[in-house]
């Protein structure tokens, strides 16, 4: 059984990454194995993204909630 993506993590992850390729004194064979790392935890994040969004349409249209209402905060 696959192991469950944390996405705070992984995001904390990320950010590490880009501050280290930030600094700019990786060789060219370290700023690949970090960009490609950074690939792979930016399509994690980005689907587990995808599946709360998709859990909250559920949860939201079974409770008769529209999403195509806009928020308006005031």
């Amino acid at each position: 059984m696959a192991k469950k993506f944390d996405f705070n993590k992984g995001l904390a992850e990320l950010e590490d990454i880009v501050k280290i390729m930030e600094s700019g004194d990786l060789s060219l064979e370290d700023s690949l194995m970090y960009f490609s790392k950074g690939v792979v935890l930016t399509k994690s994040c980005q689907t587990a993204l995808d599946d709360a969004s998709q859990k909250i349409s559920k949860l939201t249209e079974q409770d008769g909630f529209s999403s195509e209402t806009p928020f308006d905060p005031t």
